[in-house]
Parts: C-alpha cells; sequence; structure tokens
C-alpha cells in the first residue's frame, strides 16, 4: 500500500506538470518568444516557438499525458479505497481524487503558471520537446481521427492564424496605462500606424483655402516678396485660375537663381524655376502616399477631386504627424483651433479635423463621413445650422458660436463627461 501511495503522488506530480505545461505554453508572449530567439538571448525560446508553431501536436501530446496519469492515479487509489473499505471504497475514492487533482494537479499548477507564463514555458520547453516526439505516433493517429470526425460534422475547416488589424488594436488597448503618458502616446502612434492605409489624403490635406498660393503673372519683385513673407519653402503657382497650378517653386531654388541674377529681379522666369506639379487623386491611401513619396523622393503633392479641380496640398510631413502628432511645436500639447475651457468644454475651430480630436482627447467621434467636426456637424444636422443652436449626438452636446457665411467657423463642443 505504501508503494501504490507514493505511486499515486509521483502521477498527480505529472498531472500538475502537464497541466502547468498546457498553461504555460499557451500563455506565453509569442513576441516576447520570437525577440528572445532573434537576439540569441535564450535557446529554449526557439524551442518553445517550435512547439507553438505545431500547437495541435503539442496540445494532444500534454493531454494525453495528462489522462494518462490521471485515470492511472485514480485506479490506483480505487483499489486501496476497496480494500480498506469494500464497495463503498469506490465513492470514497471517487471524492477524493476529485478533490486532489482539482486543487493540486490543476488549480494550483495552472495558477503558478499564469502568474509565471514566460519564465515556466522556457523552463519546461526542453522537456515537452522530448515528449512530444516520443508520443508522436499516438498524438498523429488521435488527430487524424479526430480530423475525420470533424469533417464529417462539416467543422474541419480552422480559422486563418493571421492576426488581424482588429486584433492588433486590441492587443494595443489591452496595453493601457492612462497614467503614463509617454505609453498612452506610443499606443496612439501605433493605432495612427494601423490606419494608415484606411485613410485618406482628403481626410487630411491642407485645404485649398488655407493654401499659400502665388500667381505667375505678377511681377518678379512681388512674387519674391511673397515668398520670404510665406513660412513654407514649397509654394504652388497658378497662373489666371487657382486650379491651375503650373509647378511648385521651393524657395532654395528661387534664392540660388537670385544670386546667379546678382539681385536683379526682372531677369527672373518664376514659372521656369517652378518644378513640375504632382497631382494626386483624393481618395489616396496615406500608406500608399508615404510608399509613393518615398520611391518619388518627393515631399509634396497637389490634391484634386474626381473632376480634376485642386482641392488641397498633402506633405510628407503631414503624413508623419498623423503618426507621431503635431511636431511643430514640442510645447503644446493640444490640438491648434481648440480652446480648452474651465468648465471641461472646448472651443473648437470648424476646420478642426476629428482625427485630431480624437487623438488628442481619446475622443470616439465617427470620421467616416466627414475629416473636419464642422463638416460632421452639417452632416449630422443635415441643415446649415444657425449660430447659437445646440445638436446632441454620438454623446457630445454642440454648440453652434459663429458662422460666416456658410461656413461654420466656431463650436462649443460639450464632451459626455461635461454635459
Amino acid at each position: 500500500m505504501t508503494i501504490i501511495l507514493g505511486a499515486i503522488f509521483l502521477l498527480i506530480l505529472f498531472s500538475a506538470f502537464f497541466s502547468g505545461s498546457e498553461t504555460a505554453l499557451t500563455a506565453a508572449s509569442r513576441p516576447l518568444m520570437h525577440q528572445l530567439e532573434q537576439s540569441g538571448e535564450d535557446s529554449r525560446a526557439g524551442v518553445v516557438n517550435r512547439l507553438l508553431d505545431s500547437k495541435e501536436r503539442l496540445i494532444g501530446a500534454i493531454l494525453l499525458g495528462n489522462n494518462l496519469v490521471n485515470i492511472l492515479a485514480s485506479a490506483l487509489a480505487t483499489s486501496v479505497m476497496i480494500e480498506m473499505f469494500g464497495e463503498t471504497g469506490v465513492v470514497w475514492a471517487t471524492l477524493t481524487m476529485t478533490v486532489v487533482v482539482l486543487i493540486f494537479a490543476e488549480i494550483m499548477p495552472k495558477t503558478f503558471a499564469i502568474q509565471n507564463a514566460n519564465r515556466m514555458a522556457l523552463a519546461i520547453a526542453p522537456i515537452m520537446k522530448v515528449l512530444v516526439y516520443l508520443l508522436a505516433p499516438i498524438t498523429m493517429t488521435t488527430q487524424f481521427i479526430v480530423a475525420g470526425t470533424l469533417r464529417l460534422f462539416g467543422a474541419g475547416q480552422s480559422e486563418d492564424g493571421g492576426q488581424s488589424a482588429e486584433e492588433l488594436r486590441g492587443a494595443i488597448n489591452l496595453h493601457d496605462a492612462q497614467n503614463d503618458e509617454a505609453i498612452s502616446q506610443e499606443r496612439t502612434m501605433l493605432h495612427s500606424i494601423l490606419d494608415l492605409n484606411e485613410v485618406e489624403v482628403g481626410e487630411i490635406m491642407t485645404h485649398r483655402k488655407a493654401v499659400v498660393m502665388i500667381d505667375a503673372d505678377l511681377p518678379a519683385e512681388e512674387m519674391v516678396e511673397q515668398v520670404l513673407d510665406s513660412p513654407f519653402t514649397r509654394i504652388p503657382v497658378y497662373r489666371g485660375d487657382p486650379d491651375n497650378i503650373i509647378g511648385i517653386l521651393h524657395a532654395k531654388a528661387l534664392l540660388r537663381a537670385i544670386r546667379a541674377q546678382r539681385g536683379e529681379l526682372t531677369e527672373l522666369k518664376i514659372e521656369e524655376l517652378a518644378a513640375k506639379t504632382w497631382f494626386i487623386p483624393e481618395a489616396t491611401t496615406l500608406l500608399g502616399q508615404l510608399e509613393a513619396f518615398r520611391a518619388r523622393r518627393e515631399h509634396f503633392a497637389v490634391v484634386v477631386d474626381e473632376y480634376g479641380s485642386v482641392m488641397g496640398i498633402v506633405t510628407l510631413e503631414d503624413i508623419l504627424e498623423e503618426i507621431v502628432g503635431d511636431i511643430e511645436d514640442e510645447h503644446d500639447d493640444t490640438v491648434e483651433g481648440v480652446q480648452p475651457q474651465a468648465d471641461g468644454t472646448y472651443i473648437v475651430d470648424g476646420v478642426v479635423t476629428i482625427r485630431d480630436l480624437n487623438r488628442e482627447f481619446e475622443w470616439r467621434l465617427p470620421d467616416e463621413e466627414a475629416s473636419t467636426i464642422a463638416g460632421l456637424l452639417l452632416h449630422e444636422a443635415r441643415r446649415i445650422p444657425e449660430v447659437g443652436q445646440i445638436f446632441h449626438f454620438f454623446g457630445f452636446r454642440f454648440e453652434v458660436r459663429a458662422r460666416k457665411r456658410n461656413q461654420i467657423t466656431s463650436i462649443r463642443v460639450f464632451p459626455p463627461e461635461s454635459d
């Protein structure tokens, strides 16, 4: 009986090992294991990755070993209890082994494995590699039977093992650290990277009303004065109609020409200095445009609509700002055009984009139908509102503060927590 009790004790330990191994290997961080393998910091990480690559064989081997030791331990315990208590020993054996297996072979090892998943996965990986190899004939046979049975019921197709963008978004959101500004900024940047292939340049472009342009028919002196007064280095040049952009003038090219002419501005031909205009459709995605900027080694493009009319401009800096945020003023924590108020509301210019507001204040205003806050208000109101009108939608309250003709120029936004 002492030998049998000792055997039961060892079998419970084996059961705890299999239970803990299953939890540790399935809960281990795949990105961390991949990084450890790539960096060569721990060779056992490669073993973990290979085991997880063939997860069906791994789970099959673990379940086979776990069920084997549990059934054998229960059988030995039943024989001991029958010898001690007769036929009622079966009941006592069932109750005793249920409690022992549940506590010491399931809950305790799995709890420890969850709390120390990566460390335990690295520790048991070499042992599990050997067990998976030894039990391979049996596990492959069981997999064949399981796969055939599932196909009979039409459940043989497995889900795509790739990680979708939505899964990545969920993983990013799980890494929540609201009190850590650095972590919050990193989370916002990662979300912006995932959105590059979904956001169009029309949503982030500088609208034509805010674009600085130069008329090619102006005298050279006046054109040079406008370039020097402008804070931008690349300026579109048009002739007659702003839709008729004939080139992009670079301030450096202009300065070189002035030096070559020894200051004689009358001989300058701005049209010859301007580079060829690069027109792109407003439906171009940010990811596609970023790749195009890199391929063409250009930083500036003019956005046009389906009729060929100029909508605005987009630059490489605009796309980078979609990822890292505003890079013009490193000391400015708020979106340009937004004035926080003491009562928790915000005075927002109508041209401020919804994406900037969502990113800065972690709001969830939709940007599918409109790119600016004024556009969203017009879309939801279905009319041009009057000054003083208040609208409620998406949990926010919007009060129209100013309007210039048909353009909403200022809105007071009441977030849900301040309304």
